[in-house]
């Protein structure tokens, strides 16, 4: 059975830091993303990276300030926020696909139950 267990997320003051992770079990993935959805908002995506070679893509509104990473052993994916900003306040959720992914939820085969991130102003 394949879960996506999400952490680390919570209340932070605009400009603070805060690190996402996510453990992967039961299967070995292709790439594996996060994505956020604001209050009345649709699902976006925010970052992506590759299972071997450690490709990463960013949506350009993150770019400078998030990272996304893994720790192949670990089986884990982490997003590190710095210079947080209002705007980054969602809920993240943590994908993950068998095959190959793009920026599409759609795109995905599994995904975590998402955890909050709140920036205060």
């Amino acid at each position: 059975q394949v879960q996506l267990v999400e952490s680390g997320g919570g209340l932070v003051q605009a400009g603070g830091s805060l690190r996402l992770s996510c453990a992967a079990s039961g299967r070995t993935f292709s790439r594996m993303g996060w994505f956020r959805q604001a209050p009345g908002k649709e699902r976006e995506f925010v970052a992506r990276i590759t299972w071997t070679g450690g490709i990463t893509v960013y949506t350009d509104s993150v770019k400078g300030r998030f990272t996304i990473s893994r720790d192949n052993a670990k089986n884990t994916v982490s997003l590190q926020m710095d210079s947080q900003k209002p705007e980054d306040t969602a809920v993240y959720y943590c994908a993950a696909a068998r095959y190959g992914a793009t920026a599409s939820a759609a795109s995905y085969d599994y995904w975590g139950q998402g955890t909050q991130v709140t920036v205060s102003s």
